[in-house]
């Protein structure tokens, strides 16, 4: 729990962009897509110290819900105990515009002033640390509309019904219900019992255990979780429902999983979506073999189909608005990290955004294959090196309401999250330790939440290794490195010089780490190596006397990097003395040549069968050359001047 925490944020969301792939606008889980319709409603919120007076056990949820209104009205109660000295007023959240009828303190009716939706109540006999109580609030209103931050969300959807749901991720939680909204805090079980009308179908978190009939042709929906819960994965949706339930059967479980799936009862829904939701089986197969068992597999997994723009991971039961593949995967994903475990901070959430992004990943790799996952990573390095800088960890003095976009950063939280696990992985260099790592800290922090720094600490335990150079600069610092190569040979040995320069070097000045150097020789053969770089500049001799026709960075892009030139040293026979890259190249080739003789050069592009398939002249110093019209493969470049020529190989990419 947060100790002698004040601040005053003032509420004022911005507008957020959109991912550079379509895969990862699906992966955004809806957090961060109405910010600018939010503005609307900022004001100044202090959260006061009092919260955390108390220790939150049990939550009880009894509302009047709808399909076709965000009004609310019900009861909620709460089960904490005392852990400061005593407390002598009880606080809670709840936005102002929703009013409160009455507020009983074990069964004692009292009093409730509110300031800033914050609320106090003075108790007439202040209860003692560790003794628990009660606390029960009536309550009822129209939350005001305005995106997915105003909580809760109304439309008429496109298959033609009307859908109400949730959403109460970061700060939300209290636009719809009486709460606490402290991470470190996750209640110990709840009820969720949802009152609607009979024609609507109410899904929420844990396990439907009974729908009661009651008055006035409503239906009472009663779910009950008994697993650890953050109060803004706490969530309903509520509309003109069918129930379409399948069954996973993760290996050492001994047991079927639930997976239920609340779809619009109309013609052609389901069918539509029947095969994609199928595939949630495998997932969860999947990561209870990666990660551990499933985590609430004595409840259930599902999903409420809404309206909404992606997903959101609501604990058991996803809010959803679509069951792609990419989707499904990152919001399965979450239910190990992010639900099970939750982020500590808000400047932590790479514990919940990075490590579902890379469950997305791995279930591409293991499910679609290498050649898909490896488009995915291809994706998620270039939204992260769409600008030079930033941190995943998002540093204190920016999580604020005005803000809250750059807790969702699309390609810090998301993309260098993830990228950060895949080079983890790569440094490990042991998969069945990797995951090792994953199954062990999925289980010490179990029902829990955890920061980043956690994770580094069962990272070193487990491995043996020390991360912390290496969260140093890939979690707090910026940037992203490039390598470039010259090298030389003689009858026995290959000198290499490879050069690191940074994107950030005001932050991080050297990104100290191994990597993998393939050398492809002109006899055919070929040769993974795998160096540590040190410093900006490292230096080696390697007893390879093959002649080298050409050398890939990063072959199998575990790293997120950048490839500058690869040219061998004039001691070559470099007589032109030029450089060129990247290599291998996807689109622009960059040539530069060493001295500005302002006289004409001819810059030959051939196939291995010599014949030339692009040829320029100039006599610029500097000059780009478009090869996107050269299909993918290996080709000589020869340069050509007044002293003479070079040949050299690059590998074009499709």
């Amino acid at each position: 729990m947060y100790k002698n925490l004040l601040f005053t944020l003032l509420l004022s969301f911005a507008g957020i962009a959109s991912f550079a792939q379509h895969i990862h606008d699906e992966m955004y889980c809806s957090k961060a897509r109405f910010y600018e319709e939010y503005l609307k409603n900022s004001k100044t919120v202090i959260q006061t110290p009092l919260l955390n007076d108390y220790d939150v056990k049990y939550y009880f949820l009894d509302l009047n819900v709808e399909n076709t209104s965000v009004e609310v009205s019900g009861e909620v109660t709460f089960l904490a105990e005392v852990v400061a000295e005593e407390m002598d007023t009880f606080a809670f959240e709840l936005l102002d515009q929703m009013a409160i009828s009455e507020v009983y303190i074990n069964d004692e009716l009292h009093s409730v002033y509110r300031e800033n939706d914050e609320c106090f109540v003075a108790l007439s006999t202040p209860i003692a640390q560790g003794e628990e109580f009660t606390a029960k609030i009536a309550y009822g209103g129209t939350p005001p509309t305005g995106g997915f931050f105003s909580g809760i969300t109304s439309v008429y959807d496109s298959w033609g019904k009307w859908v109400t749901w949730t959403l109460s991720e970061p700060f939300a939680a209290r636009d719809w219900w009486p709460t606490k909204q402290v991470l470190e805090d996750k209640a110990d079980s709840a009820w969720i019992f949802l009152t609607t009308s009979e024609s609507n179908m109410a899904g929420s978190n844990g396990l439907l255990t009974n729908v009661t009939p009651m008055p006035d042709n409503k239906l009472r929906y009663e779910w009950k979780t008994n697993y650890p819960i953050d109060y803004y994965l706490i969530s309903f949706a509520v509309s003109e429902y069918q129930d379409y339930s399948i069954y996973a059967h993760p290996e050492g479980l001994g047991d079927s999983v639930l997976i239920q799936n609340f779809v619009y009862d109309v013609p052609g829904c389901l069918e539509n979506y029947q095969s994609d939701i199928d595939q949630t089986a495998e997932f969860i197969e999947l990561f209870s073999d990666l990660f551990s068992m499933y985590p609430f597999a004595n409840e259930k997994y599902g999903h409420c189909l809404t309206d909404l723009g992606g997903g959101m991971e609501h604990q058991t039961m996803t809010t959803i608005g679509g069951f792609s593949f990419g989707l499904v995967a990152h919001e399965l994903g979450h239910m190990w990290f992010g639900d099970n475990i939750t982020c500590e901070t808000w400047s932590d959430i790479w514990i919940n955004e990075g490590f579902a992004t890379y469950a997305d990943y791995l279930a591409v790799q293991f499910i679609q294959g290498q050649s898909a996952a490896n488009s995915e990573m291809n994706g998620i390095h270039n939204s992260v090196m769409s600008q030079p800088g930033g941190s995943t960890y998002v540093p204190e003095d920016e999580v604020t309401y005005d803000n809250v976009w750059r807790i969702f950063d699309s390609r810090l939280s998301y993309s260098k999250g993830a990228a950060i696990l895949h080079m983890i992985r790569f440094e490990l260099q042991d998969d069945d330790l990797f995951f090792e790592v994953l199954h062990t800290y999925s289980e010490l922090y179990s029902g829990k939440t955890a920061t980043g720094l956690d994770f580094m600490e069962v990272l070193n335990d487990v491995s043996g290794m020390d991360f912390t150079q290496f969260f140093n600069q890939w979690y707090f610092g910026e940037g992203y490195p490039t390598y470039s190569i010259t090298y030389s040979q003689d009858n026995a040995n290959t000198y290499l010089e490879i050069s690191q320069t940074v994107s950030k070097p005001s932050v991080t000045p050297v990104f100290k780490m191994l990597m993998a150097y393939k050398f492809f020789f002109n006899d055919g053969s070929d040769t993974t190596i795998y160096l540590q770089q040190t410093d900006n500049v490292n230096t080696y001799m390697l007893p390879i006397n093959k002649e080298i026709g050409l050398i890939q960075v990063d072959p199998e892009n575990w790293v997120l990097n950048k490839v500058g030139s690869i040219t061998t040293s004039i001691e070559s026979g470099n007589s032109v003395r030029f450089a060129f890259g990247p290599n291998p190249v996807k689109d622009i080739l960059n040539i530069d040549f060493a001295v500005d003789t302002q006289t004409v050069r001819t810059i030959t592009i051939m196939d291995l069968k010599g014949a030339i398939v692009l040829e320029t002249k100039s006599d610029q110093q500097h000059l780009n050359i478009n090869t996107n019209s050269l299909a993918g493969g290996t080709y000589i470049i020869r340069a050509v001047d007044y002293s003479g020529q070079f040949n050299a190989r690059f590998i074009k990419l499709n």
